[in-house]
Order: structure tokens, then C-alpha cells, then sequence
């Protein structure tokens, strides 16, 4: 079998600025998004890019257009008619735009239904809520549609409405989205859109609010560094029934870390095996065989979950054939559709006595919309020259799906996890599976307490351990890491193992792609 061609598991998902040529995509999108609502004219988009192109996006998926946001730059003024669109948005034309302005004014955001229940609105508030940040902008200020307002306009008024929602007894699909993305409502605009009738023309007058905002600064002074949010699944392995129960299963992780906005989820090695339990028992070899004759849905169903649920997810690790070889491989997804591999590299003798698995070759570093990350499967991380070349190539945290039966493997894992993070000044995070599966050759038992391990000085935690799982439970944990953190331990810590390495003593010197690197 030769091996898979990733590029048609892809969804090519992306960010960017709206452009002319869009305009019958986007006049489209509007006539699906409101019907029977006036739409876009193709001169007020000209005058959209005309005045303010940077504030103007759209989401891209495999060459749809799927979504559009628009805004304009406005003085905050307590006495302008923000409840009027046609007044505050000059009819959508943006001639009142003001580049010198404090406050970006949402005008329109829309997501086609046939792409809904995919977190793009998000994706648009997320770039506007950057656009601000870059821009040193005070707020967002966004008249919101309460599109689900019709249903219980018999019985209760458009505040007790918005009441509902923010208890959550009410679900409304554009403000509840709205709160979801940090805005907090100030106000209720009557005859806002006169024609949204499932508004019955209200909306509500709501605001985020930068916090990194400095009053007189034309621009930001600096780029502060957001920290990267890491969730960690401590995954049980059960008896399942069939690839939809797996994928069950997988989606309330991606859910719950996508709730908590979480920027990378990681599952542990082979938590696939419990595919084996649904399927006819065999020796171990075929087994693994068996398995990676699913390998083209678990790369179709965490692809369409790392978009839908915008997190870069690693896919802790599959059984995979290519060119009649077995390997085992990780793959990262990330939230844009594209797809990257990892081969586990060194393989355990007990791989190679049941299951036949091959060893990869090369150390990947993956680019990712949060920086560059490496995967290294269990017995990897017990290597410290992988995580010299991961470093050297830039890597500042290093995601580790393992999978262990006892204790003690755990610990070889865990102690060689906490051992490169000291020796690297980057961050490690490991999963693994708990649970059994009895009648699974050399995946019966599993022992395993995740966690995310961090460099130990001074500025982390006391024990160097960010954050840890209880062991042997179904969990997850999610925590915050500070790269601007790690950059500074990097350069000023207590002490530079990196820097007073004796190149003159020793190095590491590896081959890829036929040529040779030192490091």
C-alpha cells in the first residue's frame, strides 16, 4: 500500500481579507444567511475596501467562501446614535470611517448554514478582536441581532428575552456566540434593522473591551505574548462497538477543550487499539493490521473536528501501512484543515515482538498558528538527542502521546519528560490511556497520570510541574503556558544548560534527507 496522500484529507480552512472578486460568493452568502433581508450592493463592498480593506475578512474552506465579517474605525462618543446601523455605518458604505478612532465598530458578521456549528464566528471575532489589539483600539462595539427572538415574541418582551440568555435558559445562536466571545451587553436597540423581523428589529448593543489598550499610543508599543492554552486527555480505553462510538468519544474532548478555548489538544499513543474490540480477535501482527485499515476515517473524522472545533489537535498516534511497512505515526491537525505526521522513530522490543512496527527516521518540527511544536511517540521522549534537534530546529514545546501497562513505564516517560525540559528550557506535555482492554494482545492493561512539565527555575512551579492528571481516571487538564517566560528563563535562568553545552567536548550529529547536521 503506498502511503496516504494527505493532501485529500485536508480542509484548506483560512483567515483573510475580504477582496472584490469575492463579491458574488458574498452576495450568496448574505442571500443564505438572511432571506428576504436587503443584501450587499457590489458598490457599498468597494467602498468597504476603499476606506478600510484591514477590517474586512473572510473564512475560506476548500475555496468556498464559508463566512465574512466587516467593521469600521469610529471615535467613541457617547452621544452617537449607535443604535442606528444605517447612521453608525453610513449605510454600509464606511464613508465616516476614522483611521485616528479609539473603537472598531462591528457592522455584519455571517456563516453559511451549511457550515454552522463550526466555531467560524470565533475565527472572525478572534481576527477582529487581533485587529484591535494591533491597532491599539479601545473596544469592539457590535449591534447585535437576537435572531431567535420571534419564537417567544407572544410571550415575553426583547429584555426578558436577553435575560434568558444570559442565564442560559435561552439559546440564541448570534448572542449567545457573542457572550461566548467575550462581549457583555450593554444595551437593547428597538428598530435597529426594521426588516429583521426574527429580531422583530431589536438588537443589543454590546462591547469588548482590549485590555491591552494604551490611550494616546498611535499603535501598540509592543506584541505581548498571549500564552498558548494546552489541553491533555487522560483517555480510558473500553469496549466499543464501532468507529462512531470511538469518534463519540473523541468529540466531547474536543468539545469540552474547544469550551475552554484551548489552542491544542493531545491525545495519548494508540488510544486507537480500542477499535481491536470491534473487530474479530487475531494474532497480534494481523491485529495491527486490522487497525490500520482505519486509518483513512480517523484521518477524515479529526481533520473535520480540528476545523469545526478550531484547535490544532494531535491525534495521539495510529498504526499505519505504507509500502507493505508498518509504522506507527502521529499526526497533528491543526484548526486551518492541514495535516503533518510524525514517525515514532525508536520502537520498543515489544512493538517489534507483537506488532511488527517499523521505525521512522527524521525529527519533524511543525509550524502552527501558535509557533513551532514537536511530537515525540513514548519511547522517544527517553531519548535526549531527538529533543536536541527538535530545539535546535526551534521546537519550544514538545507534545508527547505514550502508552504504558505499568508503572514503572510511566515513570521512565514522565522522568525522561521532566529531564529534556530541564535540559531544553521548553515545555513538555505527555497523555496517556488508562482502562483495559482484556481480550487485546499487548494492549490489555494501561497505567498513566498526564501532565504538562515545564523547565525547573525560579518563574515556573515550585515543582516544575504545571499541571498533572489524577492517575488511572478518565480526565483532562488544561493550563496556560507562557512562552514570553520561557524565552526570558531561556536567556537569563539560574542555569543556561542549552548555552554551556561543550560543543568542543561532544555534539550530535544526525543525517536528513542524505545530509549531515550537527548540533
Amino acid at each position: 500500500m503506498e502511503p496516504l496522500d494527505l493532501a485529500k484529507f485536508e480542509w484548506k480552512t483560512i483567515v483573510r481579507p475580504l477582496t472584490i472578486d469575492d463579491y458574488d460568493a458574498l452576495l450568496a452568502l448574505a442571500e443564505k444567511c438572511f432571506p428576504g433581508m436587503e443584501v450587499w450592493g457590489r458598490d457599498q463592498v468597494e467602498s468597504l475596501l476603499k476606506h478600510f480593506p484591514e477590517g474586512q475578512f473572510v473564512v475560506e474552506i476548500e475555496g468556498k467562501l464559508a463566512a465574512s465579517c466587516s467593521s469600521l474605525i469610529l471615535e467613541y462618543d457617547a452621544g452617537l446614535e449607535w443604535h442606528n446601523w444605517k447612521a453608525v455605518s453610513d449605510s454600509g458604505y464606511i464613508r465616516n470611517h476614522k483611521p485616528k478612532g479609539d473603537t472598531l465598530y462591528g457592522i455584519e458578521i455571517m456563516v453559511d448554514p451549511e457550515f454552522r456549528g463550526m466555531k467560524l464566528s470565533r475565527r472572525l471575532y478572534d481576527a477582529r478582536k487581533d485587529l484591535c489589539r494591533r491597532m491599539n483600539l479601545a473596544q469592539i462595539i457590535i449591534g447585535g441581532r437576537i435572531p431567535g427572538y420571534h419564537k417567544y415574541a407572544d410571550r415575553m418582551s426583547a429584555r426578558e428575552y436577553i435575560d434568558g440568555v444570559l442565564e442560559k435558559n435561552i439559546y440564541d445562536p448570534v448572542l449567545t456566540a457573542q457572550l461566548s466571545n467575550g462581549f457583555v451587553v450593554r444595551g437593547l436597540t428597538a428598530n435597529y434593522l426594521p426588516s429583521d423581523t426574527e429580531s422583530c428589529g431589536y438588537a443589543t448593543h454590546a462591547v469588548w473591551t482590549n485590555l491591552e489598550y494604551v490611550a494616546g499610543a498611535k499603535r501598540r508599543f509592543h506584541h505581548a505574548i498571549e500564552p498558548i492554552r494546552v489541553c491533555v486527555v487522560q483517555y480510558q480505553l473500553r469496549t466499543i462497538s464501532g468507529f462512531d462510538e470511538f469518534a463519540q468519544q473523541c468529540e466531547f474532548f474536543l468539545d469540552t477543550a474547544s469550551d475552554y478555548k484551548c489552542d491544542f489538544v493531545l491525545f495519548p499513543e494508540l488510544f486507537t487499539t480500542q477499535l481491536l474490540s470491534c473487530v474479530d480477535a487475531t494474532r497480534p501482527g494481523q491485529a495491527a493490521r486490522q487497525l490500520a485499515a482505519f486509518t483513512p476515517q480517523y484521518l477524515d473524522m479529526f481533520t473535520e473536528m480540528a476545523v469545526k472545533y478550531d484547535i490544532n489537535v494531535i491525534g495521539g498516534s495510529q498504526f499505519v501501512i505504507e509500502n507493505d511497512t508498518l509504522y506507527n505515526i502521529a499526526y497533528l491537525f491543526r484548526r486551518d484543515g492541514s495535516i503533518g505526521k510524525q514517525y515514532k522513530i525508536h520502537i520498543t522490543p515489544s512493538e517489534r515482538k507483537w506488532w511488527g512496527v517499523n521505525p521512522g527516521n527524521k525529527v519533524e518540527v511543525f509550524d502552527t498558528d501558535c509557533g513551532p511544536i514537536a511530537i515525540q511517540i513514548c519511547y522517544d521522549i527517553e531519548f535526549p538527542e531527538l529533543t536536541r534537534i527538535a530545539t535546535q530546529k526551534g521546537a519550544s514545546i514538545i507534545f508527547v502521546p505514550f502508552n504504558t501497562d505499568t508503572r514503572h513505564g510511566y515513570l521512565r516517560v514522565r522522568y525522561c519528560a521532566q529531564a529534556r525540559c530541564v535540559e531544553n528550557h521548553l515545555y513538555v506535555a505527555i497523555s496517556g490511556c488508562t482502562g483495559n482492554l482484556p481480550f487485546v494482545e499487548n494492549s490489555d492493561i494501561h497505567y498513566a497520570q498526564s501532565g504538562i512539565f515545564t523547565p525547573a527555575d525560579a518563574e515556573f512551579a515550585r515543582d516544575a510541574i504545571a499541571d498533572e492528571c489524577n492517575p488511572n481516571v478518565e480526565t483532562l487538564i488544561v493550563h496556560d503556558l507562557d512562552f514570553e517566560q520561557l524565552r526570558r528563563h531561556r536567556e537569563q535562568g539560574s542555569v543556561q544548560n542549552w548555552n554551556d553545552r561543550k560543543l568542543d567536548l561532544y555534539k550530535i550529529v544526525y543525517t536528513e534527507d542524505g545530509t549531515k547536521f550537527e548540533v
